[in-house]
């Protein structure tokens, strides 16, 4: 299937009149994922040709408030875009330990009720992914009841022989996460085409000369 990538923001630290923060969409096989989050991307979508409600899948490279300040917004306007139906297929956020607390909890103190389900995959980084002394262990965030009212998900480790993280895998393609190093623990994401059988038949071009 086709892909199409649309930059719905390049900006860094904060959004300004005519530059977003950090966003991008892939589009492919009529649905958009969404690489990033940050302040402002829900007004970008709209200017674009794109459609919120067909992000079905969103990946966080990390938690600097530039690259996921906009992912709460945007989670409760895409439910009041959509009918509660216990048949939707919740939407799938990928991201570094800890997001998942600081999306329950910022929907949990502004009241928010998002209609639509959502289940929060968190990578668990390793300390050599920022500086001495910058990392935080978030493994410990929420437990017991707490835990319990948060959204569903995965916590993923890192797979020591392929020093990656699997996320999703089908027939066409595979999606990886990779360590990077930044401030904070920070994450790149590998799609991954397999291979296409060919559809020629090579025995009768052969005897065809």
């Amino acid at each position: 299937s086709s892909l199409d990538v649309t930059f719905l923001g390049t900006g860094a630290a904060f959004p300004s009149p005519s530059r977003g923060a950090s966003a991008l969409v892939l589009r492919r096989a009529g649905q958009c994922w969404l690489f990033d989050c940050g302040e402002g991307t829900q007004t970008q979508l709209m200017r674009s040709h794109l459609r919120a409600a067909k992000i079905t899948k969103i990946f966080i490279t990390h938690l600097h408030g530039d690259h996921m300040f906009g992912l709460p917004g945007l989670l409760c306007t895409l439910s009041l875009q959509r009918s509660p139906d216990a048949s939707v297929v919740p939407i799938d956020i990928y991201g570094p330990l800890g997001l998942r607390s600081f999306l329950w909890r910022s929907l949990e103190l502004s009241h928010s009720q998002p209609l639509l389900p959502y289940r929060v995959h968190e990578l668990v980084p390793t300390q050599d992914q920022c500086p001495a002394g910058e990392f935080r262990d978030f493994s410990g965030l929420e437990r017991g009841e707490a835990l319990a009212q948060a959204p569903a998900g995965t916590v993923l480790h890192l797979d020591a022989e392929t020093d990656s993280y699997l996320l999703l895998e089908d027939e066409e393609l595979s999606v990886r996460a990779f360590r990077l190093f930044h401030r904070v623990p920070s994450f790149g994401f590998v799609m991954e085409e397999k291979p296409r059988p060919g559809k020629l038949k090579v025995h009768l071009l052969q005897e065809l000369g």
